[in-house]
């Protein structure tokens, strides 16, 4: 993903058509750096109805963003010094003029309204969206700052202060050309003439080219763009150069492609031009980039927050997990240990019926094995009497196979737990909210791999299996954690539903429900396709998929949750790809 000088042209564009001319009518600082412009337009129809829209300008290190949106914040009680400012300036200004200087990710805003004596005056909004160095910077008309929403002293930057009263210039730490007035000549000395990867020498050599967008035009050229720049053929040169020149004036008459990639439910990446590079995911064109913005930014924080949420839960199953493994290979290896019991028995056996003539003091027993026809020779102790000796390898062998009989238990339940442990990580990685999470903690806490905090009072858990309607009407339920697929299977659906699990991997329950009718073929295959998106096998292409009617699944006694055998069923091979399976909000 990549908030480059595309993204920024095209909202520059889209900011002129709608908020220029607008006026400011309310400021607000929900964040330390972050602003909320309320203006008063009439030029868009997302204000149409209220006759307002709201422009969101974040300066975070880690999310810089800018992008209209209709959406409300809350505001601390009391505004920051840099709002206050703001608003004593320019509240109820006009917004005149909206630029990007020269494809950098930098927006311009041009700003007129009138001082305390009535006069006319300008200021500028200066907003750099540029990862941690991000900022919005207060000027006046002669780009002299009056403040900004980050102070930087020479401490802490020996390229530039952004501090009031200094003179506000973009710093040009490195020799990058405009994309938009790139000449076939410029373009060959500037790329081409780099000792880089193609790729690279692209978004080095041009301002606001990002690492996607190279990636875009070395795909669309038929170019390897981790090949040497200098090594292309002069038809590669030529061919690449064309997609760069056509890209570029698509950028200039404003010709702009706003759209989502998405990896089923997952957003991958957006750009305000057509992504062609990512064949196999799901792209969702959105008529503007704002919406790109929200959407991606919203649904992106979502995978964010449960994945640092559930951060440490997947530390302790990971734990958990590597211990029952190294517990798991030590068993067997003791396991193995005690192939050799049979051995001792036989000895035992071979020193009672042939140990009657042997000699006082003999150290071994020459004898023939009467189970293999083979001679064998037995290591005696001769401080002991022949019926000591078959004693102490009677004694050998009942140890060994108490030890084994011990072992091969022991090896089910750790084979098990390691099965259970399995399947709880892939839960955690199917979990979209904290109420997923929480159900997947209660059983940690349950079978005793965490221990329970006592808080006085019982968490209400809200978390609901997911619930798909396939192409033929049919109800679809998916299972987001082992007691979800427990109460699926055994309690809500019936003998003639239909069972669907990936097979023999950790996976999500996927129930049918008939209604008593036949399902149609294309049921039963999008039922398949969610098993195996669902699954431990979603980053594969195939998944085999078991399915059965519920009546032939059970659960043996004293199992895990979500633990099942079935000894017949169908079988088929699914693709991991649910985008066009409709998801029901329930």
């Amino acid at each position: 993903m990549a908030f480059d000088g595309i993204v920024i042209a095209n909202l520059v564009k889209e900011l002129n058509e709608t908020v220029r001319n607008g006026r400011i009518s309310k400021i607000a600082q929900p964040e330390n750096d972050e602003l909320l412009l309320t203006i008063k337009t009439s030029r868009t129809e997302a204000a149409a109805k209220s006759g307002q829209v709201r422009l969101l300008l974040s300066a975070s290190p880690s999310l810089p963003l800018i992008y209209l949106t209709q959406a409300n914040k809350t505001s601390p009680l009391t505004a920051p010094n840099f709002c206050m400012l703001l608003r004593k300036h320019i509240a109820n200004g006009k917004i005149t003029g909206i630029h990007q200087p020269n494809m950098e990710r930098i927006i311009n805003f041009e700003i007129e309204h009138l001082n305390e004596l009535g006069d006319l005056c300008h200021k500028v909004l200066i907003v750099e969206l540029m990862g941690k160095h991000s900022n919005i910077i207060f000027c006046d008309e002669n780009k002299n700052i009056i403040d900004s929403i980050k102070h930087i002293s020479a401490q802490v930057s020996s390229v530039r202060e952004v501090l009031p009263g200094r003179t506000y210039f973009i710093p040009e730490t490195q020799e990058k050309s405009n994309p938009l007035t790139e000449t076939q000549d410029s373009f060959y000395k500037n790329v081409y003439g780099r000792p880089l990867p193609v790729q690279k020498a692209i978004y080095t050599a041009c301002t606001g080219i990002s690492p996607v967008i190279a990636s875009e035009l070395c795909f669309r050229a038929s170019v390897d763009g981790d090949r040497p720049a200098q090594a292309l053929s002069e038809e590669e040169k030529f061919h690449l150069f064309h997609h760069f020149s056509w890209m570029m004036e698509d950028i200039r008459e404003g010709n702009f492609h706003p759209n989502l990639i998405n990896n089923g439910k997952e957003p991958v990446d957006f750009s305000a031009v057509e992504l062609k590079q990512y064949g196999d995911f799901t792209k969702t064109d959105c008529t503007s980039i704002s919406e790109v913005l929200e959407t991606f930014y919203a649904a992106r924080n979502v995978y964010t927050r449960i994945r640092q949420k559930s951060a440490d839960l997947r530390k302790i199953v990971n734990t958990l997990s590597e211990r029952s493994r190294k517990k798991y290979d030590l068993q067997q290896k003791q396991l193995k240990d005690t192939e050799k019991r049979e051995k001792y028995k036989v000895y035992g056996e071979l020193i009672n019926t042939y140990g009657y003539n042997l000699d006082e003091n003999a150290q071994k027993l020459e004898a023939l094995n009467y189970y293999t026809n083979e001679m064998i020779s037995i290591p005696l102790d001769n401080q002991l009497t022949p019926q000591e000796n078959a004693r102490k390898y009677f004694d050998r062998y009942n140890k060994l196979k108490r030890t084994y009989e011990a072992l091969t238990e022991l090896l089910k339940e750790t084979q098990e737990e390691m099965l259970h442990l399995e399947s709880i990580s892939t839960s955690l990685d199917i979990a979209v909210s904290e109420e997923d999470l929480t159900q997947i903690k209660e059983e940690l806490v349950q079978f005793g791999y965490i221990k329970k905090k006592h808080t006085g009072k019982k968490e209400k858990i809200k978390s609901r299996p997911f619930h798909y309607l396939s192409s033929d009407g049919y109800h679809m339920y998916v299972g987001k954690n082992n007691f979800q697929n427990e109460e699926l299977t055994f309690k809500f659906a019936l003998g003639n539903d239909w069972w669907f699990h990936a097979k023999g991997m950790p996976g999500s329950h996927v129930v049918v429900k008939t209604n008593g009718d036949e399902l149609p073929d294309r049921t039963f295959e999008e039922a398949g396709r969610l098993a195996a998106y669902y699954s431990d096998g979603r980053g594969t292409d195939k998944v085999e998929i078991d399915y059965i009617e519920k009546k032939h699944v059970k659960k043996p006694n004293g199992s895990k949750p979500g633990f099942v055998v079935y000894y017949t069923n169908y079988s088929l091979v699914a693709s991991p790809d649910i985008t066009d399976i409709q998801l029901v909000a329930d």
